[in-house]
């Protein structure tokens, strides 16, 4: 049994069959879901989704991408999504200076004022950083503190980020880019990642692994990545589905919902 820990179904990508790709996970031995809100539409849509089938969860957030367009009036309705049934998160959040969609200002602006929503709720955060590593530990340090609950979600960045993440005490969360022939680097770091701190993830519909390039990735596809992740640990599947799976309870806490 394995967990995607990063997915998200509520996307237009599943308008046409979402109910058959989540059932097919489930039938292909995936035991929980997390679908991860990248706006106030996205959270709502993640959160009925959880509500609609016992085996996803919801994470509520506002993907950096939409930082120049949030109001005050918006981050009130982000505090109420917080008391819904089954958030098990708070992600993803964070920067994204790929992409640059919303400026850095606002981006960093809406970073701070949803870490600040998080603070004292006891649920672990889920991290976007992309080209933005210095200013997300930045960040993370003035609002969080030295010691933080969360993953590093779609990880992509050098050894020393690795080490950095990991001495605050996240997890990190690889997907199926790292089936890709040209992800030798991205194997590299993955190697050195302790396997008490790996989680799994598809971060559907994007990122297919390496046998589906070019199409839309799902869930169960997340049984590649486990088996590309056993060849770098020198594992078993069996082995890296346990731990997985076992490291991804222990961080979301499924049983309180």
């Amino acid at each position: 049994m394995l967990i995607d820990t990063h997915c998200h179904l509520d996307f237009k990508d599943f308008d046409s069959d979402r109910d058959i790709v989540i059932e097919r996970s489930k039938a292909n031995g995936i035991e929980a879901i997390i679908n991860v809100g990248s706006s106030l539409e996205g959270t709502k849509r993640s959160i009925e989704l959880a509500d609609r089938y016992d085996f996803i969860y919801a994470s509520i957030g506002i993907h950096p991408h939409e930082a120049d367009n949030i109001t005050e009036g918006d981050l009130g309705l982000f505090v109420k999504f917080l008391e819904a049934r089954k958030v098990v998160a708070i992600g993803e959040i964070g920067l994204d200076y790929y992409k640059n969609f919303s400026s850095k200002d606002n981006q960093k602006k809406l970073f701070v004022n949803l870490l600040q929503c998080a603070k004292g709720k006891d649920l672990p955060l889920i991290i976007h950083s992309r080209e933005a590593n210095e200013d997300i530990l930045a960040v993370l340090k003035d609002i969080m503190g030295e010691e933080i609950k969360g993953v590093m979600h779609c990880f992509s960045g050098n050894v020393g980020f690795l080490e950095e993440c990991l001495r605050l005490g996240f997890f990190i969360s690889f997907t199926c880019n790292l089936t890709f022939k040209n992800a030798v680097k991205l194997r590299e770091v993955a190697k050195l990642v302790p396997i008490q701190k790996l989680l799994l993830e598809t971060d559907a519909p994007f990122l297919a692994p390496q046998n589906f390039r070019g199409k839309r990735n799902e869930p169960m596809y997340v049984k590649y990545l486990a088996e590309e992740i056993a060849k770098i640990k020198e594992m078993s599947f069996e082995e890296i589905a346990k731990i997985t799976t076992d490291n991804a309870k222990r961080l979301f806490n499924f049983s309180k919902c």
